[in-house]
């Protein structure tokens, strides 16, 4: 793996780290309620796709290894280009549900699990 990819894999690994961080105890009516970390969950979400927009062609056979980084690239530009029609439910089921997941996938490629 190159030393560019490992860097936005743990790029990747900080934002997931940050984002269970900002939710820990937190519900859905909680998150819809809380302004300030939302936008910091969204942000992580951001930089999270932006991550694997770069691995994508920085080192295309690690992206590879991650089934649903297209996805996530999709994410990152509905959150940005579409701003004004985030679905907080659907924010928080992709932190309840896909980042464990990915979580997993990235430690594994950085060799920590």
């Amino acid at each position: 793996m190159q030393d560019e990819a490992r860097k936005l894999l743990m790029d990747i690994r900080d934002a997931l780290n940050d984002i269970s961080t900002f939710t820990a105890g937190m519900s859905l009516l909680d998150y819809e309620k809380d302004d300030l970390r939302r936008a910091a969950v969204e942000r992580k979400f951001e930089i999270i796709g932006e991550a694997c927009n770069r691995l994508s062609y920085r080192d295309s056979e690690t992206f590879e290894k991650i089934p649903q980084a297209p996805q996530i690239i999709g994410f990152r530009n509905r959150l940005i280009h579409g701003y004004d029609a985030v679905d907080d439910a659907i924010v928080w089921d992709v932190v309840q549900s896909k980042l464990p997941i990915l979580e997993v996938e990235v430690l594994s490629l950085l060799g920590i699990r």
